[in-house]
């Protein structure tokens, strides 16, 4: 990717180069409903999505985030050449002008840390030529054999300590009966002492086929939660691969968190269909 100031092609950044401030502005432009310019339904119809979704989107604080987000959660054909573009072709110029100054530095910030992560680390030779005695991320978990195969797992379950009752029923009815599957439980199966957000990471990509994210009233305010279900979203944009699967077991008072609301829900709070509740979430984490 060519980032030299002059030959960026905005085409090939992707949207998470825009930082906060960027999308805050973004929003102070677009969210308030407007009679004759193009708002957030307008760039959220242009996205993509469709009137029910929109709708969904009403009640966020701030619906151009929400949108952005979710645009970038859903699809690998973001960019940030096809944002300006898009508020181009609603006739918003004066949002493109009045932030392109933002956003170019936020690009160049984007391509200055990519330029450093590409270059090698700095080491002596006695570092360089020491050869580690067990591979990185080996040995994490508690059945881990560091000299064989890593341990892997049919899903990872991503819930907050408030919901750890459900965590255990959940263990009974999928790991104890004729589904027998494994599933990866942070409490149980990590080895401590190890950093918790590159641990977690290995685990969601590497080593489980799925992950299964409790959603509660307590998952919203968890920053572990946030970050396992964004990551996990980062790998199969769209949810093409069914890689992840909302799980509810109970009333919530908050709002269902917008970046789920395109996944189809397992819902263990409807009388009516509580009766299939473990068999629809077995199957559906036996899948190749």
């Amino acid at each position: 990717m060519a980032c030299a100031d002059s030959q960026v092609d905005l085409e090939k950044i992707p949207l998470v180069a825009l930082n906060m401030s960027v999308r805050k502005k973004l929003g102070l432009y677009l969210n308030p409903k407007h009679t004759v310019a193009a708002d957030w339904m307008a760039l959220a119809e242009a996205m993509g999505f469709n009137y029910l979704e929109i709708k969904n989107y009403e009640v966020s604080k701030n619906p151009t985030c929400t949108v952005l987000e979710d645009w970038q959660a859903r699809t690998t054909d973001t960019s940030v050449g096809k944002l300006l573009s898009m508020l181009s072709e609603l006739d918003r110029e004066d949002i493109v002008e009045d932030l392109r100054p933002l956003i170019d530095e936020d690009v160049r910030k984007y391509c200055a840390n990519l330029k450093k992560k590409a270059e090698p680390p700095l080491q002596v030779p006695e570092v360089d030529s020491c050869v580690p005695r067990t591979p990185e991320r080996s040995g994490i978990t508690v059945d881990d054999d560091p000299e064989g195969v890593p341990e892997m797992f049919d899903a990872f379950i991503c819930y907050c300590q408030s919901d750890f009752t459900f965590v255990h029923e959940m263990i009974r009815e999928l790991e104890q009966t004729d589904y027998k599957l494994k599933l990866c439980v942070f409490d149980r199966d990590v080895l401590p002492g190890s950093c918790v957000w590159t641990i977690t990471s290995e685990l969601i990509e590497k080593r489980c086929k799925r992950m299964v994210v409790v959603i509660s009233d307590e998952y919203l305010d968890s920053d572990a939660c946030d970050f396992q279900t964004k990551f996990a979203l980062s790998l199969c944009p769209g949810a093409r691969s069914k890689r992840l699967i909302p799980v509810i077991y109970k009333p919530m008072t908050k709002p269902f968190p917008s970046i789920l609301r395109f996944l189809t829900i397992c819902d263990y709070t409807r009388p009516c269909t509580q009766a299939w509740f473990w068999t629809r979430l077995a199957k559906a984490l036996s899948l190749p």
